[in-house]
């Protein structure tokens, strides 16, 4: 999921770029326009079922507040949810021995 969201809010932040830096009545500021419609009304609700996703594992792995706040809020930065997505699996994995061996097909 964070994959998702964090590629949506990259698209979302070129296309708010391109609808206030285009000429005004172009096609490609009306373009910027309508992708930042579309693209930012999908951002917000899988914004939210990022959101319910990391409190439910949160609570699961018993994961510190702070690592928990980082995780919820990194959705909102670009490239960071790669990164937060990644901290997670490790920490995730590191917690259950048991399916690092189940993933690797051992």
């Amino acid at each position: 999921m964070a994959w998702i969201v964090g590629t949506l809010i990259i698209i979302l932040y070129v296309a708010v770029a391109v609808k206030y830096l285009a000429t005004d009545g172009t096609d490609l500021q009306r373009t910027g326009s309508d992708v930042t419609s579309v693209v930012g009304l999908a951002h917000g609700w899988l914004y939210m079922v990022y959101l319910v996703l990391v409190a439910v594992l949160a609570r699961r792995t018993r994961w510190s507040i702070p690592f928990t706040i980082t995780t919820l809020l990194v959705g909102l930065v670009p490239v960071a949810t790669f990164w937060a997505e990644r901290r997670a699996t490790a920490l995730v994995l590191a917690a259950t021995p048991s399916s690092t061996s189940a993933a690797s097909g051992v």
